[in-house]
């Protein structure tokens, strides 16, 4: 396995819709390798989920590390291939989200609160779930990154935009999200 470049803000690639994958090209060694170096990468840098785009691969691919519920729990990793996300209610959250493309960085960000998630696994077979709060977020997040879109498209206000160890360092919560 490797560990791959990440696309930072400014590279094109973050911009272009991602291509869907059929079952075949889901199944091929290439895109198994690059399922495993997308993990990895993703650990290595410290996030909780990765999309294809950011390692420059223009594919509908994205990796997720959701935390444990408790020390008990491993995390769990989800792959998610050619991903749908649909709002299930109206209600929105409103937290804070970093991103492995634009280091350093957080702001506030809405996003639904819970969500239906239509996929495939990197087997290609079909993957249907439901998810609320910091998962719900991160699948979002790294879904909108297959459209091209960066968690600062999503920011109704920037003035909440801020360095991590600034925001940390001043703000009166935790600051909230890992790197997505």
């Amino acid at each position: 396995m490797s560990i791959l470049k990440i696309a930072r803000l400014g590279h094109p690639v973050l911009r272009a819709a991602a291509r869907p994958l059929t079952k075949s090209q889901i199944r091929a060694e290439n895109v198994q390798r690059l399922i495993d170096d997308m993990i990895e990468t993703m650990r290595e840098y410290g996030g909780v989920g990765l999309a294809a785009p950011q390692v420059h691969v223009e594919a509908r691919i994205a990796v997720i590390e959701a935390p444990p519920r408790d020390e008990s729990e491993p995390s769990a990793t989800t792959i998610l291939v050619n991903p749908v996300v649909i709002p299930l209610d109206d209600k929105c959250l409103v937290d804070w989200e970093g991103c492995l493309s634009i280091p350093d960085l957080r702001g506030e960000v809405p996003r639904a609160a819970r969500i239906g998630v239509e996929a495939q696994d990197r087997q290609g077979r079909a993957l249907v779930f439901e998810a609320a709060g910091f998962l719900a977020r991160v699948v979002q997040h790294e879904c909108d990154h297959l459209e091209g879109v960066v968690f600062l498209d999503r920011m109704p206000d920037l003035r909440s935009l801020s360095f991590i160890r600034e925001q940390e360092r001043f703000s009166p919560d935790d600051g909230g999200a890992g790197e997505e």
